[in-house]
């Protein structure tokens, strides 16, 4: 029996596989660093190219909300194709839309390879998360996702650091794009070669289906990408109101293509799945908190406290090395002491803002940049515990045909969520922080309590269902 028990247990992952995974994270990378590194580059572009405030936006907002959009789509094309060939196929469509980027000559043409590119990444990042639920077992996925949620937020460090190095060479903002077309073309060519094939389960694809959830999305991302700096026109509100009539028509439609015994793009059996269900919705809270703490800490430091760039970027380093610490120690010891390490990460994160909301209070917002750094290193720490083992105990609930659906369903709520938490938070900063962000350190104190909230939100969803090894 001992011996037999001995068998049952999975081998331990080769180096081979890891090289593997290495390959499909340069598809996380490359999405997450292109999310962050335009912010750096924006007055170049405005300079070089004449642009106006709109098409900036565009610049900046397109590729996040055509990658949002296209998410869901992308994980169930993996589902359909395989998610070898569609990773390598938008890593090479990726490396071919940010080549487009470097050579445009118009705010026009920065836009529609911007919008390429989104919707390149939204087909290539799905499959990461599918490749690691399929060919990981549970034993060990907690290391891969782990890798996953670093190199994510290695990348977003990158694109605030790297950014501003690379504007500094001859091709100016050009670079930050065309750096990309290397590594593209070679992650490309090695995951045709290595990655395992998985997904070409589904025996149909819903390109209406595929229309329909994108259209219903776009119509609420694309407002709250663009709208508060717009100023909130008669058209956003169009949209935010069609999204109601034009959701429930998709809905309906998916729930009767599945009824029909077809396989719609997104799977209804993933929302009968409750601790699925959970932490989806933890992840949607934390993305709320995430997304427009980094937001409003680039206010504060760039408007408030009047940091540089570069000084701002190197106030940010503590946060996103103990991120990646975080993340890396996490998985393991989320294997072996079970939702604990969650909730303490939470904890931790929590103790950072209160931190940092007490050092503006006790200064009336009177103090050198670099005293961020301490708490904020803290609440990097608490994040690494929280987000990557929350990832990979959802993925754990689902069923290895269902993958492409789960990841691109998760990524596609992140993003949603990111996008919705930096328009009310940041509309709610900027109310308090008053003309010019003079009162930035109150309103930050304000939006610290909100963050405080949204996490302990996530920590009562996550702790609906304890267990060791489980979340």
């Amino acid at each position: 029996m001992i011996r037999s028990a001995a068998r049952s247990q999975p081998a331990p992952p080769t180096a081979r596989r890891w090289f593997v995974l290495g390959v499909a994270l340069t598809g996380t990378f490359l999405a997450t660093f292109d999310l962050f590194v335009v912010n750096i580059a924006v007055p170049s572009l405005r300079a070089d190219l004449r642009a106006g405030d709109a098409a900036i936006e565009l610049v900046v907002s397109g590729y996040a909300f055509a990658y949002a959009a296209g998410l869901v789509t992308g994980g169930r094309l993996g589902d359909r194709f395989g998610y070898r060939r569609t990773f390598a196929l938008g890593m090479a469509a990726f490396a071919v839309a940010s080549l487009l980027c470097g050579i445009a000559a118009t705010p026009g043409q920065l836009v529609a390879a911007r919008l390429l590119q989104g919707l390149a990444a939204a087909a290539m990042v799905p499959q990461v998360l599918s490749l690691i639920t399929v060919t990981f077992p549970a034993e060990h996925r907690g290391r891969a996702t782990a890798w996953y949620g670093a190199v994510s937020g290695i990348a977003a460090l990158a694109g605030q650091i790297l950014g501003g190095l690379l504007l500094t060479s001859g091709l100016g903002w050009r670079m930050i794009f065309l750096i990309n077309v290397p590594f593209g073309l070679i992650a490309a060519a090695l995951a045709a070669r290595l990655l395992p094939a998985g997904g070409g389960r589904m025996a149909r694809f819903d390109p209406v289906g595929a229309v329909a959830v994108s259209l219903t999305l776009a119509l609420v991302l694309v407002p709250l990408a663009l709208g508060r700096e717009a100023g909130w026109p008669w058209w956003t509100w169009v949209c935010l109101v069609a999204v109601v009539p034009i959701g429930l028509l998709t809905t309906r439609a998916q729930l009767g293509l599945a009824r029909r015994g077809g396989e719609p793009i997104i799977d209804p059996q993933l929302f009968g799945n409750r601790r699925y269900l959970a932490l989806l919705a933890a992840s949607a809270l934390f993305q709320l908190y995430f997304g427009a703490l980094m937001f409003t800490l680039t206010m504060l430091l760039q408007g408030k406290l009047g940091s540089s760039p570069v000084t701002a970027a190197l106030v940010f380093l503590p946060q996103g090395v103990l991120f990646t610490v975080g993340s890396m120690l996490g998985g393991r010891l989320t294997a072996r002491y079970g939702v604990r390490v969650l909730l303490s990460g939470g904890v931790m994160a929590m103790a950072g803002l209160v931190a940092l909301a007490g050092a503006l209070a006790a200064t009336g917002g009177e103090l050198p940049s670099w005293w961020l750094a301490p708490p904020l290193a803290l609440v990097g720490l608490g994040n690494g515990f929280l987000l990557p083992p929350m990832i990979g105990a959802a993925l754990a609930q689902v069923r290895p045909d269902q993958a492409g659906a789960a990841s691109g369903t998760f990524t596609t709520t992140q993003q949603f969520a990111n996008s919705l938490g930096v328009t009310l938070l940041g509309t709610l900063f900027f109310a308090l922080a008053g003309p010019r962000l003079v009162a930035a350190d109150t309103a930050m104190e304000v939006v610290c309590a909100v963050y405080v909230v949204l996490i302990a939100a996530v920590l009562a969803l996550i702790g609906v269902r304890r267990g060791k090894g489980e979340a």
